[in-house]
């Protein structure tokens, strides 16, 4: 025996005990995993996800800063936790094939966000997942889809809403705090005529950051913008602002409604809309992300295609609407009215209209702000 075939064996025998025991964790782990995957089918399947954004960077994980919690951070370690994926997955979710529809901003909520995987088909499997989720994060359903179904390529559109106090809408000498205030039919007609001016197809480069008006993807096409009939919470009125889009980009919701709130409350005037569009750079203010939640995605061509081929589903989930409406009334909708009554995000963002120079440019300054403000992108 030569001296350094010794000295393995010798080094060996004396490994410490921690050593045996870390490998046999792993053994048990790949063992239990291997049992799981025997026993449990793995399929390609679509969550319909609800959840309040307050509190959050954003839904987009990032599994190498653990410093900034999102929703998928939560999502992740539940379906973990539940046994739908294998642990050491949960680090890399490509592996799951994961793929989010939509990427929201910090404190962006969602009550028809859609995440499609790849999970083991556990028995109870969305009681199991949302035992390990925050009661303001929610698994509302599921449903089978195609392996190469990914939620974010496959969605034809968004439809977003946008809770505001109607205050929002009153002239810019109006007292801000007046919770009294109340919105005049002839105002909302006004507020929904703006709102039409943003369908078809625009260059929106002034309404999101990084892009120039000659970058083809700044052209988005707008099918629906409308303010709803005003409702009292709390002494306070508030409407919903609906708009549904193929897509939009960062910041870009909140600057088209912080665009015609300075309109209507008299800071310029209705033609800096349709200037916004041209070539120049329009100084849009961009509206606070509070009231922000994605309502609903849209999978039509998907539906058309797969979903009356005998063996699919279509994505559409009427018998989730009941409890998307009980979330909304519970998690939702409570947390905006009280946030906006207690911090008056949108009171102090209107404070700052008149700061605004809409007949200069915007500054790269200003570009980085927002940037910084939020970080994320819409979808």
């Amino acid at each position: 025996m030569t001296e350094d075939s010794s000295d393995a064996r010798i080094k060996a025998l004396k490994r410490p005990a921690d050593d045996t025991h870390t490998e046999t964790e792993c053994e048990d782990k790949k063992l239990k995993t291997d049992q799981d995957e025997r026993k449990y089918p793995k399929k390609k399947v679509a969550l319909l996800m609800a959840y309040s954004g307050k509190g959050y960077y954003g839904m987009q994980r990032n599994a190498k800063n653990s410093q900034f919690r999102t929703i998928e951070d939560e999502l992740v370690t539940a379906l973990v936790r539940a046994g739908c994926i294998p642990e050491g997955h949960g680090d890399d979710m490509k592996k799951m094939s994961f793929q989010r529809c939509a990427r929201t901003d910090k404190g962006v909520s969602a009550v028809g966000q859609v995440v499609s995987l790849k999970v083991w088909m556990i028995d109870n499997i969305l009681d199991k997942i949302n035992a390990h989720l925050p009661p303001h994060i929610r698994i509302l359903g599921y449903k089978r889809v195609t392996g190469g179904f990914n939620s974010k390529n496959n969605c034809d559109a968004r439809t977003y809403s946008y809770m505001l106090p109607t205050v929002s809408f009153s002239p810019k000498d109006y007292n801000q705090e007046d919770t009294s205030f109340r919105l005049s039919s002839e105002t909302l007609q006004k507020v929904n005529h703006l709102f039409g001016l943003y369908k078809g197809t625009h260059n929106f480069h002034n309404f999101t950051s990084q892009k120039g008006p000659r970058d083809p993807s700044a052209k988005r096409y707008i099918t629906h913008m409308s303010c709803g009939e005003p409702f009292v919470r709390q002494e306070a009125e508030f409407a919903v602002i609906t708009v549904r889009g193929q897509s939009f980009m960062m910041h870009q919701i909140r600057k088209m409604i912080g665009l015609v709130i300075a309109v209507v409350k008299g800071y310029v005037d209705e033609r800096v809309i349709d200037r916004s569009w041209g070539e120049d750079k329009v100084d849009v203010p961009k509206a606070p992300g509070l009231g922000l939640v994605l309502e609903r995605v849209h999978f039509d061509r998907y539906n058309k295609r797969f979903g009356g081929d005998g063996i699919h589903e279509t994505l559409e989930w009427t018998e989730e609407e009941e409890a998307i409406a009980a979330f909304k009334d519970k998690h939702i909708y409570p947390s905006i009215v009280e946030t906006e009554l207690h911090e008056k995000s949108m009171v102090n963002w209107m404070a700052t209209l008149y700061i605004h120079d809409f007949e200069a440019t915007a500054t790269g300054n200003q570009e980085r702000k927002d940037d910084d403000e939020d970080g994320n992108v819409s979808d």
